[in-house]
């Protein structure tokens, strides 16, 4: 005869090690694909994962090796309205990208399509409105004025401003590189997609970075194959990928769109 002892589950304990990661965790879940019957490869998932980290390694060797061009204080608030005006374009180039697939396709797979929109939308309007917070939370001249009229209310204001920026700085950032490498979860509508939209989102974060100009003292030659290095290496991943997608699974964009 033998007896079980029902024993209470454990409770998972929760700490700082919970709150610093809440961010990134946060940011996951609405920058990540949701839908349950999507197609994932591993070689492509692997393919995208060792992409991303070539671009944040380049990232990061570059502003270890050069002097940076003014404070660290001015090239970080530079870099968050980049990052804002960054997702604004995007907000109309992806959705433009987007609604002309889903235009595209013939009945019944347009509304097929149609009712898988929320997540995409979902990952543009979230990073937009995190950005603008926390664009608004750092620059003194938009949100001094208020604050100071407001008395009790606008110190309550300031001190809340500053708390959520310690969440929205983390965010937006892990926000802005999953969305990139998930191509704004576009894979939630169809597979195609995001080999499709990634030569664009990123042609486009390069060029605003181009209009900008280099943070760091680094040589014409560096920046312009920094530049040129993000656009031309994920377009070529988009066409190994797209290539894939039909060889190994039958999927084109000829089929996506029922024609």
């Amino acid at each position: 005869m033998t007896t079980s002892t029902n024993q209470p589950p454990r409770r998972r304990r929760h700490g700082c090690a919970t709150a610093l990661l809440a961010p990134f965790v946060a940011a996951a879940r609405f920058q990540r694909p949701g839908r349950q019957d999507r197609l994932t490869d591993p070689a492509i998932s692997g393919a995208q994962v060792a992409r991303t980290c070539i671009g944040l390694g380049a990232t990061v060797w570059l502003f270890f090796a050069y002097t940076l061009r003014r404070e660290a204080g001015g090239v970080i608030n530079d870099k968050l309205v980049e990052m804002l005006i960054a997702a604004a374009v995007l907000m109309v180039v992806g959705p433009l990208v987007v609604g002309a697939f889903v235009w595209s396709a013939r009945p019944p797979l347009r509304g097929r399509y149609r009712r898988r929109l929320p997540g995409p939308l979902t990952a543009f309007g979230v990073l937009f409105g995190a950005a603008a917070l926390l664009v608004f939370s750092f620059q003194s001249n938009l949100n001094g004025s208020f604050i100071a009229g407001g008395g009790v209310a606008g110190s309550l204001l300031s001190l809340l401003t500053g708390i959520a920026s310690l969440f929205l700085l983390p965010f937006v950032l892990a926000s802005s590189v999953l969305s990139v490498h998930h191509s704004f979860r576009t894979a939630d509508v169809h597979e195609v997609l995001p080999p499709l939209l990634s030569p664009v989102v990123v042609t486009v974060m390069s060029a605003l970075q181009a209009l900008d100009g280099p943070p760091v003292n680094a040589p014409q030659s560096v920046w312009l194959l920094f530049l040129a290095g993000a656009p031309l290496s994920v377009t070529a991943l988009s066409f190994w990928e797209l290539g894939r997608l039909r060889t190994r699974y039958g999927i084109t964009l000829r089929g996506a769109l029922g024609r």
